[in-house]
């Protein structure tokens, strides 16, 4: 197996050449679970994505960097098909997860949403009780017996580390929780439905330095169980949690990918200049 690295400095989001992949951790597989070819998106005559192409391997974290408005997250939306919702929004390209066409017409949308979860800036519970944010969606997707309900919802919550905290009052309302907590009972709703992936649009954005701890240090016990694709300008953060991570610029109006491939190499040793100057707090 190889990994795709950049190695064409002057021209940016064309096709990647193959080198050797250094051995990861035991937990993350070099293996692709999502395939993006020639990914490009408008919304409407505005053009968001160009020609992106990378691949996104099972079990790891990969970190997407790049500054604001470079189409991160456009790209994340167009794994789980939040672009079907948009007016006049155009995708073009092909996207594959677990070899099948993420954009093909007959597609169950559902169970898509379903097996690639998104977690968003902003944590949005459910007007709801604790119990009730978790409850719901596992009701939509047909799981009605209370023993299977409760044993989920404190599985779930006991892997985010919650359960300890909310144990004794899950009919309290979720809106009452910190703003820490209220992202990780969303990524604990997110976990209940057992995705094969987890999106997550700058998780810790909005959330104080001790509860962005507590978030990230649950983002890297995912690794392995989960594959993670995470967008964020925190690239201290990146550089301590991904296994891969991709760097976003606007050329010619529209997001393209600049240079892919383990964070320790984007991170030490970019090979593109914009890259290079991006991390070193250069540019952006």
């Amino acid at each position: 197996m190889s990994l795709m690295i950049n190695t064409k400095k002057d021209n940016p989001g064309a096709a990647y050449t193959l080198g050797p992949l250094q051995a990861g951790p035991p937990c993350c597989v070099p293996e692709p679970l999502i395939q993006v070819d020639n990914l490009s998106l408008h919304y409407g005559a505005k053009p968001a994505l160009a020609k992106v192409s990378l691949d996104i391997y099972k079990g790891c974290i990969t970190a997407l960097i790049g500054p604001s408005g470079c189409g991160k997250t456009s790209f994340l939306s167009v794994l789980n098909r939040l672009t079907d919702m948009i007016p006049d929004c155009r995708v073009l390209g092909h996207v594959y997860f677990d070899n099948k066409d993420l954009r093909h017409p007959t597609l169950d949308v559902q169970a898509l949403r379903r097996d690639i979860g998104m977690i968003f800036q902003k944590p949005v519970p459910f007007p709801l009780s604790i119990r009730r944010n978790i409850e719901l969606p596992l009701r939509e997707h047909g799981m009605n017996k209370a023993a299977d309900l409760n044993a989920r919802v404190q599985q779930v919550l006991q892997d985010v580390g919650l359960w300890e905290e909310v144990k004794d009052r899950l009919e309290a309302p979720a809106q009452a929780l910190s703003g820490g907590q209220q992202q990780r009972l969303c990524i604990a709703r997110a976990l209940a439905l057992r995705p094969k992936v987890l999106l997550m649009d700058e998780p810790c954005s909005a959330l104080d330095p001790i509860a962005s701890g507590v978030v990230e240090d649950l983002i890297q016990r995912l690794r392995g169980q989960y594959t993670v694709v995470i967008v964020t300008h925190n690239l201290a953060q990146a550089r301590r949690i991904a296994n891969y991570a991709g760097f976003f610029w606007v050329k010619e109006r529209a997001g393209c990918l600049i240079e892919f491939g383990q964070a320790k190499q984007i991170f030490e040793a970019p090979v593109h200049e914009l890259t290079a100057a991006y991390v070193q707090g250069k540019r952006g």
